[in-house]
């Protein structure tokens, strides 16, 4: 017996992975893709991995970014429109290499640059982006997210680490990853929609894994509303460095 195409065994591992990234999620506002394509790239294809985080990731984005009403998600998105629209169009522009760039070589251009961030501001090495080079900054980062997100599903890291660099307040990072998230979650499910990634046995899946993702999101929410935003810092950065450090260890050891 398989439940959406996977043995019993291996399916209640993807449901944990999903429960865990859920709960991280609604903690902190992200690592969801992070976790879920390092954790179910463990003992599943990388197609299947990222086809599996698609669904989950689309409807916990809602849930975030319209958290604080439709008015918060479309200030949030008039004042992050640069770095949104460039995430967009690197999305589409990579998401047809999935099918041809080596899985440990997707898990490698994605872990090494996030570790080296998030391990020097751990150790209290900040970089801060000046208000005149922020625009440029923008735009780079969206690309540079976008280009992972296409071929990975994890678009997050570049992003989040914009906004640590400029010292968005926590409530207000919040709010833009859940509209940024949104936004390149749908793009990303009708890029592999197309591709063939998001189709039969791992279209199940992946609708199936939105029932853990959302409940562990739940939980999630109640510890985040209860962390100061020094603590919510360095959540963040320690979330960030575990998956990347795990991304890191997959693309070296398969």
């Amino acid at each position: 017996m398989q439940i959406a195409g996977l043995d019993p065994i291996v399916f209640a591992a993807a449901f944990g992975v999903a429960l865990f990234a859920g709960f991280v999620k609604g903690a902190v506002g992200f690592a969801m893709p992070m976790i879920m394509i390092s954790g179910l790239s463990s003992f599943l294809p990388a197609e299947t991995a990222l086809a599996g985080l698609i669904l989950a990731t689309v409807s916990t984005n809602v849930a975030q970014a319209f958290r604080h009403g439709v008015a918060a998600a479309v200030k949030m998105l008039r004042r992050y429109g640069r770095l949104i629209g460039a995430m967009v169009v690197a999305i589409i522009l990579s998401a047809p290499l999935v099918t041809v760039l080596p899985g440990r070589a997707m898990l490698l251009l994605l872990g090494l640059p996030i570790l080296a961030f998030t391990l020097s501001q751990l150790l209290g090495r900040q970089l801060i982006v000046p208000l005149h080079h922020r625009g440029r900054a923008e735009v780079a980062m969206g690309l540079l997210g976008g280009f992972f997100g296409g071929i990975s599903g994890v678009w997050g890291p570049p992003v989040i680490a914009y906004l640590l660099s400029v010292a968005t307040p926590k409530a207000e990072m919040v709010r833009v990853l859940g509209v940024v998230f949104l936004v390149g979650s749908v793009i990303l499910l009708a890029a592999h929609l197309g591709s063939g990634v998001l189709a039969g046995d791992r279209l199940v899946l992946s609708a199936v894994l939105v029932v853990p993702a959302a409940l562990g999101m739940a939980l999630g929410v109640a510890v985040q509303d209860r962390l100061n935003p020094e603590r919510f810092r360095k959540a963040t950065l320690a979330v960030l460095a575990l998956a990347a450090a795990n991304l890191v260890r997959r693309g070296l050891f398969g």
